[in-house]
């Protein structure tokens, strides 16, 4: 991987010589130097846009670290986003959804330059032509395109200080020739994602902690290429082509336990050691065809998906004492766990505009997805006695989804408009295992059918005041990773398990937004969840269906539907340009309610039935209600006349609220950002997390008398150092928006 960067900074130092400057690159420079007074933030219909060519954030920036920024956007975990503070973002790329899996999508927008986005759209609430799963909003990145033959880009690398050091590098260009346009994209990196990570669990007669370090080493490398060919005036051809690979090799982690109970106190460690390579690889071609000059038109998608992951598992136990030497070996545990994916995709969408201020729009979408997980799982027991076990598994999974939909948008007045639609999917499911512990899991077959209507109005009261409210039905598959049915080995007393049995869950959403001159609003949010997919944490003695009880206390996450929820949420926010343009100021503050209400005693993938310390069966349970503060502000001050230095200060602040493992306790952050532009160049320094105070505490007590705790600090705090060059003129125009075809499986690929 060091090779690799290295030759791209040679490619980089090359081009960047090399390039010949066309005569409008002064004028070019001067017009991105200033901060454009057009509408930098503001709502169209269902989404809001925020133009980051118009805004100074973007430059040196990479694309999640100007996600974090947009307004209504957040992160806590440095991995996913969320809307307004709650739900998951799926992220669309020129209006197709990003096929990638949840680790490599993460990898490849941190390590693209957001100078390659020309706005970012948010959608909080989807209608019923997105394939959007359960309540999560889109994230729709438009990239900058060509407007006139040539060649632009830009260069891109970084060096990144935690606990460990990280280098990412990436190189992207736009090349257009008469109807052809190209885009693509190179970029590569390598990190450890390292954790400090306690667990507690147990009752008043028993515990166990287990705490330790966890060390995830990643090579990375991959990008994309796009074809966009004019056919004629009312038609193009596009090609798109994503791939990702990712190598995480010795990953360790090392964790020592401490199990206390009535026959005293036993040490040991658990070591793991853990071999990942995975591969990501898709491909849509998109045909677009213009059947008015109202903007009616016909799209037609069909995706190609192959996702491949190996992943192999060495876990050993070692006996031990107070001083935590490593003693004999007492088991050891062999895991291959592989996860091969492919997925054929297919949509076809027509939109048709009429005089009177009408838009219909029908479509439908057919997905077909097959997995394929042979996996193996060999124990040794060496203490008291040599054992030997081995639990091969073989399942394979067939997923066929047949999806409809039909919306109707019109304008009623100059100031009211409205939206309504209904999705029907069709899902038809069959999961085989050819060694499954029990008949119920050798086969499994799932079909059912949904409907999903939606509806959504705005009311312009005046040119400075604007309401809308939507309503959205919709539904959460589970990833295909958690129908898997493996555990995966954290210590002898402590796993996480899949469940095939999981079921979709449903979602329920209603928004009502307000908007003053489209730089302050206020959003109302309610959602009711139905069968929750979560994993619901399981402990005590376990008792099988036969009723023998095991002598271990155990702690099992188990992926399963949780019970129903709620969230109630009240943001306020505001996105200004102040003091002549010197200061831009992004902040949002609401309230959160949340109302959970589930329970479990029974694992569903093996029958057990949990018994406490005083012999009685417990189950988990969590019907508690929690109200959160959130605050969240981005500011961007430019600190000299010429524009060319520029001072970052981001925060957030989420209080402790109650979700399905337990009290998350609260998190913030602060982070720090200075940036000098110089012509083409932009060097940056970026310092997040400076107070250290964005660390995960969970913890849950439960009635009859169970307790978890849960503690990961994964070293938010960073310093970051990172040179961009842009290269070439770098007009642009609006990229036609291509809707992808494998738009319900991305999500689904952990």
């Amino acid at each position: 991987m060091k090779r690799i960067i290295l030759s791209m900074a040679i490619v980089f130092g090359t081009c960047a010589f090399a390039q010949e400057k066309k005569a409008d690159t002064a004028k070019t420079k001067n017009i991105e130097g200033v901060t454009i007074t057009k509408q930098v933030f503001k709502k169209q219909s269902d989404r809001f846009v925020y133009d980051v060519a118009a805004s100074p954030v973007a430059k040196g920036n990479t694309t999640f670290d100007l996600l974090k920024q947009t307004p209504l956007l957040s992160s806590t975990d440095d991995k996913t986003l969320k809307i307004a503070g709650k739900n998951n973002a799926l992220i669309y790329i020129n209006g197709r959804k990003s096929n990638m899996d949840a680790e490599s999508l993460v990898q490849f927008l941190k390590n693209t330059p957001a100078e390659n986005i020309q706005k970012i759209e948010v959608i909080t609430v989807p209608g019923s032509e997105y394939q959007a799963e359960s309540s999560d909003g889109i994230i729709n990145i438009i990239l900058k395109k060509k407007m006139s033959d040539g060649l632009n880009g830009n260069m891109r690398m970084s060096n990144t200080q935690s606990k460990y050091n990280a280098s990412q590098a990436s190189f992207s260009a736009n090349y257009r020739k008469g109807k052809l346009g190209i885009s693509a994209n190179l970029s590569g990196g390598e990190n450890i994602n390292a954790q400090t990570y306690t667990l507690k669990n147990g009752n008043s007669k028993s515990s166990n902690i287990s705490t330790g370090d966890i060390d995830n080493p990643n090579k990375n490398i991959g990008g994309y290429l796009n074809l966009d060919y004019q056919l004629t005036d009312n038609s193009n051809l596009a090609l798109s082509w994503n791939t990702w690979a990712n190598k995480g090799y010795n990953s360790t982690a090392e964790l020592f336990n401490t199990i206390t109970n009535e026959n005293g106190i036993k040490y040991s460690w658990s070591k793991n050691n853990k071999d990942t390579r995975s591969y990501n690889n898709s491909v849509n071609l998109n045909y677009e065809l213009k059947t008015d000059s109202l903007g009616s038109k016909l799209n037609v998608n069909a995706a190609y998906l192959n996702y491949k992951k190996f992943q192999f598992i060495d876990n050993q136990t070692f006996a031990s004492n107070i001083n935590r030497e490593i003693g004999k070996r007492t088991s050891q545990v062999f895991q291959d766990l592989p996860q091969l994916i492919n997925n054929f995709s297919g949509t076809v969408d027509y939109i048709q505009k009429f005089n009177n201020d009408l838009t219909l729009s029908v479509g439908g979408n057919y997905n077909k997805t097959k997995t394929d997980n042979d996996t193996k799982n060999d124990t040794y027991i060496y203490d008291p006695s040599p054992i030997f076990k081995s639990a091969p598994n073989h399942f394979i999974y067939d997923e066929n989804i047949y999806g409809f939909y039909v919306t109707a948008e019109k304008k009623l007045s100059d100031k009211f408009s409205g939206k309504i639609g209904a999705r029907y999917e069709i899902t038809n499911s069959l999961g085989t295992s050819d060694n499954a512990p029990t008949p119920e899991l050798q086969r499994i077959k799932r079909n059912y059918n949904n409907f999903l209507p939606y509806a959504s109005f705005n009311y312009s009261i005046n040119d400075k005041n604007n309401i809308s409210y939507s309503f959205s039905s919709r539904m959460m598959r589970p990833t295909f990773w958690q129908i898997n049915p493996v555990k995966s080995i954290l210590t002898d007393e402590n796993y996480t398990q899949n469940n095939p049995f999981v079921k979709a869950s449903s979602t329920y959403n209603q928004e009502l937004t307000y908007m003053y001159k489209n730089s302050y609003f206020l959003i109302l949010n309610h959602t009711f969840f139905k069968d929750v997919i979560t994993q619901v944490p399981l402990q005590g003695y376990p008792v099988d269906p036969e009723g023998n009880t095991k002598p271990k206390n155990e702690l099992r996450y188990i992926s399963t539907n949780f019970g129903n929820k709620q969230e109630m949420s009240a943001l306020v926010g505001i996105q200004k340009t102040l003091f002549k343009q010197y200061w831009t100021t992004n902040f949002n503050i609401g309230v959160q309610h949340n109302i959970n209400n589930g329970s479990l005693g029974v694992d569903p993938t093996t029958g057990d039935r949990f018994k406490n310390d005083k012999g009685e069966l417990v189950e988990y349970s969590n019907n508690r209600r929690s109200t959160s503060l959130l605050i969240q502000t981005n500011n961007t001050v430019r600190l000299d006349k010429n524009k060319t230095w520029f001072l970052g200060v981001n925060f957030f602040f989420i209080d402790k609220q109650q979700v399905e493992l337990g009290l998350v306790k609260s998190l913030a952050s602060l982070d720090l950002s200075v940036k000098k532009t110089w012509n083409d160049w932009t060097f940056a320094v970026n310092v997040t997390d400076v107070l250290r105070t964005n660390i995960v505490d969970i913890e849950d007590y439960q009635s009859n008398g169970n307790y978890n705790y849960i503690h990961q600090n994964q070293y938010p705090r960073s310093l970051t150092v990172s040179l961009t060059y842009n290269f070439g003129n770098q007009k642009v125009k609006k990229v036609r928006d291509i809707e992808g075809a494998s738009d319900a499986i991305k999500s689904r690929t952990k």
